[in-house]
């Protein structure tokens, strides 16, 4: 049965994307260096399904939240069971950590990941449907020591990628329950006042979740956001606190952040510490948070477990990539000098194929096209691959068991005997 042919090629959904192989080179380095910043830090590693309850993220990330109310994937499976694509990885981990029976772990307990996130939102400069996130979370401790550390992790990471020029961290508080609750009532009756002047969505949350509006993205929105109470001015002793001595170890290890009191996050599990490490244009303007994350102690309660002190930042990776390409235009990468494997005729290409394999655990930086018939259309990609040498084999080398050895950059070529070829391609090389 022949099948129905697309009329023109299809395209990739709306905010979905392809990272074609020049962009490979910057998820390279971070992919690189993410478990050597894990590893000088003490976190392990973790990975958590794409596919989690509903339920999880409703009752985590909040009901009167975008993210629920607008941007999760989510589907009934053929078990009837409600479903969501992962549209963050704290709930996740935090589902993870109760379920393995990591909270019984020596304290602090420090894990990481990275990997892919899906909200169904507006695509916009570094953020897609399909989108992907390193994050990094520390369970156990109280102590405003770790809130300055898990910001450290944040600065040494963006640092160890070359993303230091134009950054800035922007810190706030947003207390605990007993504080919001009279700092709540105060925003209330302030956005009562101006409720004509909100968006549709924050006049929905003045009703749902008040301290949303703060977080609103919409033009209308901002002039009146800007004039609201700060949450910053109403903590109660411990929170005050708690702020400022994890400000006074920023202080200790030189780390210069500016308080941002409007700083609220998204999500409604945060308490006490919220913090952002943004990009800025060349005129010094905020262009977006390459990293953002805070305290979340109630998480674990909530998911039925005991309450955990918890802190933790995520990453969007496709922001930190748009970063390397503006920043360093082009990647200096140290690579190895290559050699280029050529073989042509029947028994030449089986002996080429065959130097190939044997030479693959050697270190050497091999290339090759086999696949061309012609040593000419194959030396062609020799050239194009910037190739240090190549290692011709015909009809006649594959009787011999011998081999051209090309110098490509000056066109000279001796033949040297197959058993002798290794030696001679790494003196080659050290030259």
């Amino acid at each position: 049965m022949i099948k129905k042919r697309f009329s023109k090629p299809p395209l990739a959904l709306r905010g979905m994307r392809d990272i074609l192989p020049k962009e490979q080179i910057y998820w390279d380095k971070i992919r690189k260096t993410l478990p050597k910043v894990a590893k000088d830090f003490g976190f392990k590693r973790i990975d958590t399904p794409l596919l989690e309850q509903m339920e999880l993220f409703k009752r985590t990330v909040g009901e009167g939240t975008d993210i629920v109310e607008k941007e999760m994937y989510t589907f009934i499976t053929k078990g009837k069971e409600k479903v969501a694509l992962r549209p963050e990885f704290t709930a996740s981990i935090v589902r993870a950590f109760l379920e393995n029976g990591m909270d019984r772990w020596p304290k602090p307990v420090k894990i990481y990941s990275m990997g892919p996130l899906f909200r169904y939102e507006r695509p916009q400069e570094g953020r897609y449907r399909q989108h992907h996130q390193l994050d990094f979370e520390i369970f156990g401790r109280k102590d405003p020591l770790v809130d300055a550390q898990i910001i450290l992790v944040g600065a040494y990471l963006l640092k160890k990628l070359g993303i230091t020029k134009r950054t800035k961290i922007l810190i706030s508080s947003i207390g605990c329950l007993e504080c919001r609750k009279p700092y709540i009532k105060k925003l209330v009756e302030y956005f009562k006042n101006h409720k004509s002047g909100l968006c549709k969505d924050c006049k929905n949350r003045l009703k749902k979740n008040p301290l949303r509006i703060l977080d609103c993205k919409e033009a209308a929105c901002e002039p009146i956001t800007n004039k609201a109470p700060k949450l910053i001015d109403s903590l109660c002793q411990e929170c005050h606190n708690h702020f400022k001595k994890t400000l006074s170890y920023l202080e200790e290890v030189n780390l210069k952040y500016e308080i941002d009191p409007s700083l609220v996050r998204g999500l409604d599990y945060y308490n006490r510490t919220v913090f952002e490490i943004v990009a800025r244009d060349k005129e010094g303007n905020n262009k977006y948070a390459l990293l953002g994350g805070g305290r979340y102690d109630g998480l674990a309660e909530i998911l039925g477990g005991k309450q955990i002190p918890a802190i933790g930042f995520g990453s969007g990776i496709e922001r930190i990539v748009t970063e390397l390409m503006q920043n360093q235009k082009k990647e200096k990468v140290k690579e190895k000098k290559r050699v280029f494997i050529v073989g042509f005729g029947e028994l030449g290409k089986k002996k080429a194929f065959q130097l190939f394999n044997d030479l693959l655990s050697s270190g050497i930086n091999l290339r090759e096209s086999l696949g061309r018939d012609s040593i000419k259309a194959q030396l062609k990609v020799a050239d194009k691959e910037k190739a240090r040498l190549a290692l011709i084999i015909g009809q006649k080398e594959a009787l011999d068991e011998t081999v051209i050895l090309r110098d490509m950059q000056i066109g000279s070529q001796e033949i040297i005997p197959r058993d002798k070829i290794l030696k001679q391609v790494k003196k080659m090389l050290r030259k």
